[in-house]
């Protein structure tokens, strides 16, 4: 046990870093943006190693199943004023597989993530596995479920499963929230504009 330890000490050093970077670009975006409301509700029973996340949108459902499989649209609401989000790998598709990194504006990288697709099913279901690189965080699992709610509005839910209660707790610690809030409202936002 030890020596997994010893390995991975580098790597958090490198992770904290990397969180501190992130951590301070949110609390910057967040002082200038205190009246954001916070559409995206999040639901974290205690002892469970699941969260529920909810959202709906202003969309029609093809268009919000089109920003998650469309990988500019993905891209560009992604990225915020602070840093930009590029794809390095987009395949969204059963047995597919999505890479993605999130840079500064001095072009340091803050984050690579990305994980399989288990099963894609049209303007319905994506199942995939989310990991972060060079990160003390196991992969997840997630559903992403959308739903027509009219013919112009949608609804997303997310159910994301965790290893462990307390993996799920320690990814709530950070600036998840806030930031799955930001995402959200970037993509309704893009999506919401006439082209």
């Amino acid at each position: 046990m030890k020596e997994v330890a010893d390995f991975i000490e580098p790597f958090r050093k490198l992770w904290d870093d990397r969180f501190n970077k992130m951590e301070a670009i949110m609390k910057k975006y967040k002082n200038k943006n205190n009246h954001m409301e916070r559409k995206t509700k999040i639901q974290a029973e205690p002892g469970k190693q699941d969260l529920l996340i909810t959202r709906e949108f202003n969309l029609p459902v093809h268009l919000l199943f089109k920003a998650h499989t469309d990988r500019e649209i993905f891209e560009e609401w992604m990225s915020h004023e602070y840093g930009t989000t590029k794809t390095l790998q987009f395949d969204i598709r059963k047995f597919g597989a999505w890479q993605f990194q999130t840079t500064d504006k001095s072009g340091n990288v803050v984050l690579i993530a990305g994980g399989t697709i288990h099963d894609v099913i049209p303007d319905k279901r994506i199942i995939r596995t989310f990991e972060m690189s060079n990160s003390p965080f196991e992969v997840t699992l997630e559903y992403l479920d959308f739903e027509a709610l009219t013919e112009d509005t949608s609804k997303l839910t997310m159910q994301f499963i965790y290893r462990s209660a307390h993996q799920r707790d320690e990814m709530l610690k950070l600036p998840f929230e806030f930031g799955l809030n930001m995402a959200h409202n970037r993509l309704q936002e893009l999506l919401q504009k006439p082209k």
